[in-house]
Order: C-alpha cells, then sequence, then structure tokens
C-alpha cells in the first residue's frame, strides 16, 4: 500500500484537472534508478495537464517528487503523448507574407 502511494497521489491530482478523468492512466516502473511512472490521459485534456509553457507539468513533477522524498525514493514523471503525437503548430507569418495592410 506504502509504496503505490505515489500513484494514487498522482491520479489524485490529475483527475482533478482534467475533464475525462476516467481516461487516466499511471504505470509504475522500479529500477536501480529509482521510480518512472508513466501519465497517459485523454489526448484533449493534454494542454490541462502540461499548462501554458509546461507549468502545470513542472508543478506535478515536484509534487511528485516530493512525495517521492517523503518514502525515501527518487521518482520522475513522464508524460506519455497521445497516439499521432503533438498538432502542428501554426505558422508564423513574417512582414513580407503580408499582402494587404487596411488601416
Amino acid at each position: 500500500m506504502a509504496k503505490d502511494f505515489d500513484v494514487e497521489f498522482l491520479e489524485y491530482v490529475v483527475k482533478a484537472l482534467v475533464d475525462n478523468p476516467k481516461d487516466v492512466s499511471v504505470e509504475r516502473k522500479v529500477d536501480e534508478m529509482g521510480v518512472l511512472l508513466s501519465l497517459k490521459v485523454n489526448p484533449a485534456d493534454m494542454g490541462q495537464i502540461i499548462g501554458r509553457e509546461g507549468s502545470t507539468a513542472k508543478a506535478i513533477r515536484n509534487l511528485v517528487r516530493i512525495v517521492g522524498l517523503k518514502n525515501h525514493a527518487r521518482v520522475n514523471l513522464k508524460i506519455e503523448e497521445p497516439e499521432g503525437g503533438r498538432a502542428p503548430r501554426p505558422e508564423k507569418k513574417e512582414m513580407s507574407d503580408i499582402d494587404n495592410i487596411s488601416l
């Protein structure tokens, strides 16, 4: 029970943030480097988990590390990308690409 507290904590935090809590899954792997938690969420919820400039993901990682320290383990978080990868970013337009400017 105590060894899976990190999984329970991560699921609790992530399910509170996303719109599709039933799609949240966490896989736990232990090796000589420590504990690796792999998080999978609904593709529509990825933006909520990552946050602006990764701030939410960074905060979640910090919380998981703290839980690990309290249990004398090194815990890392890997956020799995949804199938199909990331959506392509829209290209930025340069001043030379703008044809008509209305003032």
